[in-house]
């Protein structure tokens, strides 16, 4: 063949026309109708073609392969053999090109090149691969085709069962009979292998009796090997072993196959006791009686050991699953891909993600390359950890290696970053799913459904689910139950209830979370009865309380502050036999703490202790929350508690006692931690600046504020509306304008996005110091950013004229609002009438009172205080009486500010018994007097009492009344205003004057 390939390299050297079409233009066909010169045939050139087309397979290069082909044909080269043609047919059809197989095999049939039965099977394979059984069937039926044989029925029986139509495949064996042909092993476990696709598994007993027991023989190990899993795989145990016991009968002897789905069946039965049984068979076979294993030498191979693995981690049996690793290297036995996998999974399950990562190094620097399933398990536990980071990195090294992504890898892509909070690149997982000639499945919409509901996006959640009914995917409870999420967190019950009826209509009955997740909703919404009818509904289809239904109950009644409800319900289902979980203990932990039940809040956390239940950072966190909330712990103590426990403080926690030290004012200790959090390899969030920032301000420190805002923006954290506001109140103590515009100016220089929310913090802050003209120059500047004032910034603006008592710049703000169509709220009335009362304009006040009932609000309390605190102002006692009465005619309480005005006329002219009478009225109405109160009642006693014609008793009578009040007025904590003691001065001095003479 050497000398062969020299002749023609040397030949082709000196012909140039043959050497450019060959090695040039090897990929232009032309027609075999070509007017061009025809070559006479040549073995030595269709060998060389062949031996190129065979090297260009063998290298995945298959278009160049085909080109090959077609170049050799168009050239009229023929392979030398049937044998050549043969091996062309088979090594197209082994690298998948099934239309090249059809169109080799037609080059061959015009050659002139009679097939053989091998050629038939070849092509009857390549059509059954690509599920056109019905043509294999009329091949094989078609004598003009060539001769047939077992292999050849096999075949095509293989092509049904591959198919579904196992039926029709069985039908075939009668055929065979007929034609001549005997079954042979290969015909029974295709059949065998076809019906257990299929799901029939009613015609094992019948194919096992038939083919395999009763002398037959024709099922082999692997035919067995089929039927065991077969019956494993519809879970029938007792079947599964009596194959293992024919096995031994027929002398087919199991091998390490057979039991490795033996001890699968029993690891997914959760039946780990006799999978380990088996498997100590296998290790020590002397011992168990198992002298035919001696002799034929089976050992457990990584198959096994891993389906044990994958059997303890099942059963949070983590430690046994290590043993068994550290074992196999013990044995010799290399760990595969599917090993190194299934332990990652269970250490990430378990929490120990820095080992699984460890892990995942090793793997790499053994050789064992991580396959798509490796990366999926890394990235639903890093998602799930709320760690989007290195998922995005795990997925860029796919893309680099080029591991491709499955349906999975895109479905838990996309769910991990709508719960990370980037939907857009959610999205652009989906679109990149389909773009990838992916078919998303079942999870992948109801991931993008979930992911929709949770965003508000009501709409387009409902359009993905009639997409996804309008090509043919089937929604299962986790779908509805996402939409139902969505819908009733937007409070659409009227579209739950559709939903559910939906549910009924589809057959697909609710489950456990479905339940938990109405039972939570209504209970959100207020709607405990319909809560409680879903609970029972749970109950009555058979299930059980789990720990998501736990939390709604414990959750609703935290809401209502029925704690000991709450606690009831609790220990109710644990007698029930429920396993309370962390989340569990720190939401009931978290009700008592806020309800001031420090000791009930303790006891949880002992019986968490007892229980084993671990601690988690959210569950220290509400026990920091608590304990500190209370003020009886040192900030010190609770956060060296939480790290003597082992855990490290995430960012949470670090939030929480920074705002403990800011509360205490020690700002230094706080800012102590700051410096930890980046030392821990954390990064400060937005919470963690506004903490610091609002603790600096606190403390009068606005440059280490600065500083720090600075420090954040710089890792590109820059500052919100919370920010800004803290460091320009800050900035208005020092009640000078131009500082808190400058403060305001920095901060925007820091990279806050001017919003309405930052103008109006601004103009609020102005105008409470009675900055109206600065306030004026902001908000010019916020219409200059492009914001439009809003009801906010009026109303502010509007109070900060009337404290100033700028009552026209009030009134023309008021006018200029309605003008640029901003419509005003109650707040806006109360507040201009309130500027116009105590100017005394009440006649201004009334016509806005009028135009304020045109707009369709109502007189409310309010206002009512404010008219009858007006007029009493005025000294215009009749109207203030009359709003008084009209105000109590229509169930309304009066303020105390509003009874004061009222007792002050009173008293003003002496009527103190109907002073006393609107006192008695207050405290029987439960409205607190205050100090004025007393003050205007001792006054007006005092005065009468100071009356020279007064009669002797009289005076007497107004004296004692002024010391019952006085004595009341003390037991209060109140002390007379410097006014009314020079009241009582002068009438007890008078007093002690006619005691002497």
């Amino acid at each position: 063949m050497g000398s062969s390939l020299r002749h023609f390299i040397k030949q082709s050297q000196c012909d140039k026309t043959l050497l450019r079409p060959v090695l040039i233009s090897l990929t232009s066909v032309r027609p075999l109708s070509s007017s061009s010169q025809t070559i006479k045939p040549g073995g030595l050139y269709a060998s060389f073609f062949c031996t190129l087309i065979h090297l260009f397979l063998s290298r995945n290069r298959l278009s160049k392969a085909a080109d090959a082909f077609s170049a050799m044909r168009n050239y009229n080269y023929v392979p030398e053999s049937l044998q050549s043609w043969n091996r062309l047919l088979r090594e197209f059809n082994n690298s998948g090109m099934v239309s090249q197989v059809w169109f080799v095999y037609s080059e061959m049939i015009s050659c002139g090149v009679t097939p053989n039965v091998t050629t038939r099977n070849i092509v009857l394979h390549s059509v059954c691969k690509v599920g056109r059984v019905g043509l294999a069937l009329d091949l094989l039926r078609d004598t003009s085709f060539g001769e047939c044989d077992v292999v050849s029925y096999n075949t095509v029986i293989w092509g049904f069962c591959k198919y579904g139509f196992v039926e029709q495949g069985f039908g075939l064996c009668s055929e065979m009979i007929k034609k001549g042909f005997t079954f042979d092993e290969f015909t029974c476990n295709i059949l065998v292998k076809g019906f257990i696709d299929t799901g029939f598994l009613g015609y094992l007993e019948w194919i096992r009796d038939q083919f395999g027991y009763k002398g037959i023989g024709y099922v082999d190990v692997v035919g067995f090997n089929t039927l065991i899993h077969g019956f494993s795989k519809a879970g029938n145990v007792n079947s599964a072993l009596e194959m293992l016991s024919r096995m031994m009968e027929e002398k087919s002897f199991p091998n390490v196959v057979t039991y490795n789905t033996l001890i699968d069946m029993f690891c997914k039965m959760m039946d780990i006791p006799q999978a380990k049984s088996l498997f100590d068979e296998l290790m020590v076979p002397q011992n168990n009686g198992g002298s035919v294993l001696e002799e034929l030498d089976i050992k457990p191979n990584a198959i096994t050991f891993t389906s044990l693995i994958n059997g303890y981690l099942k059963q949070q049996g983590l430690e046994e699953a290590l043993n068994l690793y550290e074992k196999m290297a013990m044995d010799g036995l290399s760990y595969d891909v599917v090993t190194y996998t299934s332990l990652i999974y269970g250490l990430c399950k378990h929490g120990r993600i820095d080992d699984a990562q460890a892990l995942f190094q090793k793997m790499q620097w053994v050789g064992v390359y991580p396959n798509h399933i490796t990366y999926s398990v890394f990235l639903h536990s890093f998602f799930k950890s709320r760690n989007a980071a290195v998922p995005l990195g795990l997925q860029s090294q796919m893309v680099v290696r080029g591991i491709p992504f499955d349906v999975v890898v895109f479905t838990i892509m996309m769910d991990g970053l709508f719960k990370s909070g980037r939907p857009d690149e959610a999205e652009m997982m989906f679109k990149s799913l389909l773009a990838s000639g992916l078919v998303p499945n079942c999870f992948t919409y109801s991931a993008l459904i979930d992911g929709r509901c949770k965003l508000g996006d009501l709409d387009n959640a409902k359009s993905t689910f009639q997409e996804m009914e309008g090509k043919n995917v089937s929604p299962n409870v986790i779908t509805y139950t996402a939409l139902i999420n969505g819908f009733l967190k937007f409070g659409k019950h009227e579209a739950v209830l559709e939903i559910l009826e939906k549910m009924v209509v589809e057959r697909v009955m609710p489950n456990i979370f479905a339940y938990s997740s109405l039972i939570d909703g209504y209970f959100k919404a207020g709607e405990e009865e319909v809560a409680i009818r879903f609970y029972e509904e749970m109950k009555s289809c058979g299930l059980e309380e789990n720990n998501f239904v736990l939390d709604a109950f414990v959750n609703n009644y935290k809401r209502k502050g029925k704690m000991n409800e709450a606690g009831l319900f609790f220990q109710n289902m644990i007698s029930k036999g429920l396993f309370p979980d962390s989340i569990n203990y720190t939401s009931l932990m978290d009700g008592y703490f806020k309800a001031g039940e420090e000791l009930a809040a303790c006891r949880m956390v002992e019986e968490m202790t007892e229980k084993d239940v671990q601690f988690d950072a959210v569950a220290y966190n509400v026990i920091a929350n608590g304990l500190l909330g209370l003020g009886k712990y040192e900030v010190e103590s609770v956060y060296n508690g939480i790290k003597e426990h082992g855990l490290s403080p995430n960012l949470e926690t670090f939030n929480t006692i920074i705002a403990a030290y800011c509360r205490v004012g020690k700002i230094d200790n706080a800012l102590s931690l700051w410096k930890e959090i980046k030392s821990v390899g954390l990064v400060p969030n937005e919470i963690t600046s506004n903490l610091m920032v609002g603790g600096l301000c606190e403390a009068g420190k606005i440059d280490e504020a600065m500083d720090l805002l600075n420090e954040m923006a710089s890792l590109r954290i820059y500052p919100s509306s919370t920010t800004h506001r803290l460091m320009v109140y800050a900035a208005s103590k020092s009640k000078k304008g131009d500082d808190i515009l400058l403060i305001h100016d920095r901060i925007i220089a820091l990279g806050l996005k001017p919003s309405q929310k930052v103008y109006n913090a601004l103009i609020t802050t102005l105008c409470r110091l009675g900055m109206t003209r600065k306030a004026t120059l902001a908000l010019q500047e916020m219409k200059s950013s492009g914001f439009s004032p809003d009801i906010v910034t009026y109303n502010v603006l509007i109070n900060g004229y009337c404290k100033s008592s700028h009552l026209k710049k009030a009134v023309d703000t008021f006018l200029h609002m309605l003008v640029e169509g901003v419509s005003p709220n109650i707040s806006t009335y109360h507040t201009l009438l309130r500027g116009l009362s105590k100017g005394g304009l009440m006649k201004e006040a009334l016509k806005l009172v009028d135009d304020m009932l045109e707009r369709g609000f109502e007189i409310d309390s309010d206002v009512y205080n404010i008219l009858v605190s007006g007029y009493g102002r005025i000294g215009n006692r009749r109207e203030a009486i009359r709003f008084y009465c009209e105000m109590i005619s229509k169930g309304f309480v009066p303020q105390t500010s509003t009874y004061n005005v009222l007792i002050s006329e009173f008293a003003k002219v002496g009527m103190m018994i109907q002073a006393r009478e609107l006192m008695n009225e207050m405290q029987e109405k439960m409205v607190p007097l205050n100090s004025s109160t007393y003050d205007i009642l001792i006054s007006g006693w005092c005065k009468l009492a100071k009356r020279a014609e007064l009669e002797r008793a009289l005076r007497a009578s107004y004296e004692y009344k002024v010391k019952m009040l006085l004595n009341e007025m003390n037991e209060k904590g109140f002390e007379p205003c410097e006014s009314t003691f020079r009241y009582m001065t002068l009438v007890f001095q008078r007093q002690r004057k006619k005691k002497k003479s």
